[in-house]
């Protein structure tokens, strides 16, 4: 069965007490119970994962590579700076895996900070502004390359 890893950066362990009128009311454990429901529905072998921690998600994305897993991942504000991230993700799609970048909400509809993500353009693609659809339409697009 093929792996998936979903990885989650800062802050979206607060999802339905964080900014609910810009990120939605459903909880972080919602969104692992969705994911792995459409895991499930693709014959992926999902795992949900979330740090705040910077260095612990360039870990599991070398994990990722060295275990030949694909990666949705939803960088969060790591996504506008970290280089770390970025290095870690351009290793994933090198090793020939397919890594999709995520986001609850459209980053160009808010503020120009959101605007640059370092991690797009060595992603195999990017999904945003669906809410937590953006996670099951990029688990359809692992499921349809792999």
């Amino acid at each position: 069965m093929t792996r998936a890893l979903v990885l989650n950066g800062p802050n979206l362990g607060r999802l339905g007490s964080r900014e609910p009128d810009v990120y939605g009311a459903a909880s972080f454990d919602d969104l692992v119970t969705s994911v792995e429901k459409w895991c499930a529905d693709l014959g992926l072998q999902g795992e949900v994962r979330q740090t705040d921690d910077e260095s612990e998600l360039v870990g599991w994305l070398h994990e990722a590579v060295d275990t030949r897993t694909h990666v949705v991942l939803n960088p969060a504000a790591f996504t506008h700076y970290s280089y770390a991230v970025r290095d870690a993700a351009a290793q994933v799609t090198s090793a020939g895996l397919v890594l999709v970048e995520v986001h609850l909400t459209n980053p160009y509809a808010r503020e120009a900070f959101r605007h640059t993500s370092v991690v797009g353009a060595v992603a195999t693609g990017t999904v945003a502004g669906f809410g937590f659809d953006s996670y099951r339409l990029a688990l359809l697009a692992v499921a349809a390359r792999v």
